[in-house]
């Protein structure tokens, strides 16, 4: 007679066990890889406001030593004009020599400017629906340089547009609405002022064919307006205003 085998019921491993055993390792494994990707985000972010942090350090550090080298640049700049100054109490010969040297540092932009000159306010015109190109009716850079230009011709001593001196390399760029004259952006109108001989800057925009009938042609709102006093920053100023 043969005897049935003798089952461990310590060993048995029943099905409700095995899905429990599969639950829990399941559960473990999305625990332990949930930590993993929290770990990676928060190493990932922390590196991002540390690098953004040192770029917010280096352009403060970078602003401060601008400031300083401007600074700098001025106290020289003052330096060797009193320098020029004593030079030219020695010698009358200097004074001539010192008046040319003054009016290369107004064309220049390196000192400020005042006296008489125009003011010419440049406006885009109203509307016109029945133009399909909003082009049309805005101010743009051309315009202005035109104005610029012909000032220049004039015997305009110093320029500025929106209060922006104009240097003998300034770049003036159209974008829509404004212009970018040297990295600084102006919404219209456009007011550009001028030192010189208020009559002779006058004469010569509005003498007939002139910059003053091509910007009416361009439906442009011109306004010339002479002025007893007009004063302007030197570029150091223009400088010493960014922020």
């Amino acid at each position: 007679m043969k005897k049935k085998p003798l089952h461990n019921k310590k060993n048995k491993f029943t099905r409700k066990q095995f899905i429990v055993l599969i639950v829990c390792i399941a559960t473990g494994f999305m625990i332990g890889y949930s930590y993993k990707l929290t770990k990676d985000e928060v190493k990932v972010n922390t590196s991002y406001l540390e690098q953004e942090e040192s770029y917010r350090e280096d352009l403060i550090s970078q602003k401060e030593r601008n400031k300083e080298l401007i600074e700098e640049l001025i106290a020289l700049q003052t330096k060797r004009r009193e320098y020029e100054k004593t030079f030219a109490e020695n010698e009358e010969d200097y004074d001539h020599l010192l008046q040319e040297a003054d009016k290369l540092r107004l064309l220049l932009g390196e000192i400020p400017a005042y006296g008489e000159g125009i003011r010419v306010i440049l406006k885009d015109s109203e509307y016109d629906p029945n133009s399909p190109n909003p082009n049309d009716y805005i101010v743009h850079e051309s315009h202005v340089f035109a104005v610029i230009n012909e000032l220049k011709i004039s015997g305009a001593e110093a320029i500025t547009v929106n209060g922006q001196r104009i240097k003998t390399d300034s770049f003036i760029r159209c974008n829509g609405p404004v212009i970018t004259i040297d990295g600084k952006q102006f919404p219209a109108p456009f007011v550009i002022e001028a030192v010189g001989d208020a009559k002779a800057l006058h004469t010569s925009l509005k003498i007939v064919g002139g910059v003053f009938d091509q910007l009416l042609n361009d439906r442009i709102v011109v306004t010339i307006e002479e002025s007893s006093l007009i004063e302007m920053p030197s570029i150091n100023d223009n400088d010493e205003g960014v922020s």
